[in-house]
């Protein structure tokens, strides 16, 4: 911390991210590992994407086959940006 900032301030600061801290560790288990968690999370992003491609390569060749737009086959499905 800064020079300037008083021991008390100091001693307040840490107290509140310890609390945060303990209340972030509650959230996501005790005996988690949150890089256990990340790898998971990432690998679950990288599935989700490799859906997604293939979902838009369906949909391509929709568009083809219809002889339409791929933005018209989003709104025929109600698909938005998002999506």
């Amino acid at each position: 911390m800064h020079a300037s900032t008083s021991a008390k301030n100091q001693e307040a600061r840490l107290s509140a991210l310890q609390t945060e801290i303990d209340t972030l560790q509650l959230a996501l288990g005790e005996h988690e590992d949150p890089e256990k968690i990340v790898k998971n999370h990432i690998k679950l992003l990288h599935q989700y994407n490799e859906a997604k491609d293939a979902t838009q390569i369906l949909i391509g060749r929709l568009a083809t086959l219809k002889e339409t737009t791929v933005r018209q086959i989003h709104d025929d499905l109600g698909l938005d940006g998002a999506d």
